[in-house]
C-alpha cells in the first residue's frame, strides 16, 4: 500500500512538473508570431542578445543550488529544525552571490556599452534568481504550490505582453514583463514558508559548510552552458545569423518536448534522494528502472513524432522561410530520447546519491567533445553540422553515464522493452511521416497526425506489451479496489 502511494505521488508531481514546464515553453511560443511582427527582428535580437548575456550572471547567482538545494532538502525534511537551518544557509549563499555577479555585471559595463539601457532592465532576472526558492518546495515534493502560482504569473505576462508591446519601441516594456513575470512568481512562494520553516538563530547557521558542493554542481551548469550553447555562438560567426535562427527555432520546438520528458527527473530527484538518506539503496535502483522505462516510453515515440511533422510544421509554425528547419528537426528529435536517458540515470541516480564528481565528469567530456567537433564539423556542413555536434555531445553525457552505472546496474532489465518502444515508435513514424508529405498541412491534419501517431502508438505497445502497462495495470486495479473498499 506505501508503494502505492509513493507511486501515485510521483505520478501526480510528474504531471504537475510537465504541466508547468509545457506551459513555460508553450507561452513564449504564442507569443512568438506577435512579438515577432510587433519588435521585428531588431527588437528581439536586442532582446535575445541581452538575455543571453545576463544569463551567464544569474548561472552565477545560482551557483548550482537548484539541484544542491533541492537533494539537501530532501535529506533533512522530516527535521524542522534542520530544515528550517540549511534553507537560511543555502539562501544567504544566494545573496552573497548575487552581490559578487552583480559587482562582475557592473565591470562589465565600464568597458561594453551596448543596449546599457535594456542590459540594466535585464538586471531584473539576476534578483529573480536570488528569491526563486522553488527548490525548496521540490526537496518537500510540493510541486502544486510552485506550479499553480507560477501558471497563474505567466497567463498574466502574456496578458500584458498583448496589451502594452505593440511597436519597436516597446522592447524595453517587453524586458521588464519578462523579467517582472519571473520575479513575481518566485516571491509568490515566499508567504507560505511560514507555515514550513521554524525560526532559528542566526549565530548558529553555516553557509559555507554547503559552499563545497554546492560549487561542485556548478561546474556541470557551466559544462552544460558551454555544450548547449557553443554551437549557436559558432554557427553564427561561420554560417551567418540567419543559420544561428534556423539552429534557435529547431532547438525551441525540441526544447519544448524534452521539458515534458525531464520533468521526471525534477520529480524523482528529491523521492530517490530522501530514500539514500534512509538508507534504502534498492529502493533508489528499483526506482531508476521504472523511471528509465517511462522515459523512454514516452520519449521513444515523441522523438518518432516530431520527426514525422517536422517539415511541414516548421514552415506552417515560422513560414516557408523557415523550411530549413524541418529537416534539422529531423535529426535533433534524437536528443529527446538521448536526454530523457541522462536525465534518469545522472539527475535520478547519480546526483541524489552524492556522486556529483561522476555526473560532472560526464558534462565535462560532452563539453570538451562539443569544443572540438563544433568548428571542423560547422565549417564543413554548416546547420547540419551544429546539430550534429549536438547529438554527438548529448549522446556522450547518455552513454558515458551509462559506462559509469553499468556495473552496479542490470543493463538487461534497463533495456528490456526499449526494442518494443522503438519498434511502435517506427511504425508509427511511418504512418504519420506518410500523412505529413502527402496531405495539406494546416492545425486540423496537423491533430490528425498526432493523434494516429497517439493511437497507433498505443495499440502497438498494448499488443507488445512491456512490463511499464503491466504496472500502470496494476496501480489502476488496486486503485479500484481501494474505491470499492471505501464504498
Amino acid at each position: 500500500m506505501l508503494l502505492l502511494k509513493n507511486s501515485m505521488k510521483v505520478i501526480k508531481n510528474y504531471l504537475y512538473n510537465a504541466s508547468y514546464q509545457l506551459l513555460a515553453l508553450i507561452l513564449p511560443i504564442i507569443t512568438a508570431p506577435y512579438v515577432s511582427r510587433t519588435l521585428g527582428p531588431r527588437g528581439v535580437g536586442q532582446y535575445s542578445y541581452t538575455y543571453s548575456i545576463i544569463t551567464w550572471f544569474t548561472l552565477i547567482t545560482s551557483i548550482g543550488i537548484a539541484y544542491y538545494g533541492d537533494r539537501q532538502v530532501a535529506y533533512v525534511r522530516k527535521d524542522h529544525q534542520r530544515l528550517s537551518r540549511t534553507f537560511w544557509e543555502l539562501q544567504i549563499i544566494k545573496i552573497c552571490m548575487t552581490i559578487i555577479s552583480l559587482m562582475l555585471f557592473m565591470v562589465l559595463l565600464r568597458f561594453y556599452h551596448h543596449y546599457t539601457f535594456l542590459l540594466w532592465l535585464q538586471v531584473i532576472n539576476i534578483i529573480a534568481s536570488t528569491v526563486d526558492i522553488s527548490w525548496l518546495y521540490m526537496g518537500l515534493e510540493n510541486f502544486k504550490v510552485t506550479v499553480t502560482r507560477n501558471t497563474i504569473v505567466k497567463a498574466i505576462s502574456v496578458i500584458l505582453i498583448f496589451t502594452f508591446v505593440h511597436t519597436y519601441q516597446d522592447t524595453w516594456k517587453y524586458v521588464i514583463i519578462l523579467g517582472m513575470s519571473l520575479l513575481i512568481g518566485n516571491l509568490t512562494l515566499w508567504p507560505s514558508l511560514r507555515k514550513i520553516l521554524v525560526p532559528v538563530k542566526f549565530h548558529e547557521l553555516r553557509p559555507f559548510s554547503h559552499l563545497k558542493e554546492s560549487l561542485i554542481l556548478f561546474l556541470p551548469s557551466v559544462a552544460t552552458k558551454v555544450y548547449l550553447t557553443l554551437n549557436k555562438t559558432v554557427l553564427g560567426v561561420l554560417s551567418g545569423a540567419t543559420a544561428a535562427g534556423f539552429y534557435n527555432n529547431s532547438d525551441a520546438l525540441i526544447q519544448m518536448v524534452i521539458a515534458i520528458v525531464t520533468a521526471t527527473g525534477t520529480v524523482i530527484l528529491p523521492h530517490v534522494a530522501n530514500e539514500y538518506a534512509n538508507g534504502n539503496v534498492e529502493a533508489v535502483r528499483k526506482t531508476l528502472y521504472k523511471s528509465f522505462d517511462f522515459v523512454s516510453f514516452i520519449s521513444i515515440p515523441m522523438a518518432f513524432g516530431v520527426a514525422g511533422i517536422a517539415l511541414k510544421l516548421s514552415k506552417f509554425f515560422y513560414g516557408r522561410g523557415f523550411a530549413p528547419v524541418g529537416p534539422v528537426m529531423m535529426i535533433e528529435s534524437i536528443i529527446i530520447v538521448l536526454v530523457a536517458w541522462s536525465n534518469a540515470i545522472g539527475i535520478q541516480y547519480l546526483l541524489p546519491m552524492k556522486r556529483t564528481n561522476e555526473y560532472t565528469k560526464t558534462l565535462v567530456t560532452s563539453a570538451i567533445v562539443s569544443v572540438l567537433l563544433s568548428f571542423p564539423l560547422i565549417y564543413l556542413f554548416g546547420l547540419h553540422g551544429a546539430i550534429m555536434t549536438t547529438v554527438i555531445a548529448e549522446a556522450v553525457v547518455a552513454f558515458y553515464q551509462l559506462v559509469i552505472v553499468h556495473r552496479e546496474l542490470d543493463m538487461k532489465r534497463l533495456f528490456k522493452d526499449i526494442p518494443k518502444f522503438l519498434i511502435a515508435g517506427l511504425a508509427m513514424f511511418v504512418v504519420v511521416f506518410w500523412f505529413n508529405i502527402t496531405i495539406y498541412f494546416n492545425i486540423f491534419t496537423m491533430l490528425f497526425e498526432v493523434l494516429v501517431g497517439v493511437a497507433l502508438y498505443a495499440l502497438l505497445i498494448l499488443l507488445l506489451r512491456p512490463a511499464i502497462v503491466d504496472d500502470a495495470l496494476l496501480i489502476v486495479r488496486k486503485k479500484l479496489l481501494k474505491k470499492r473498499g471505501k464504498g
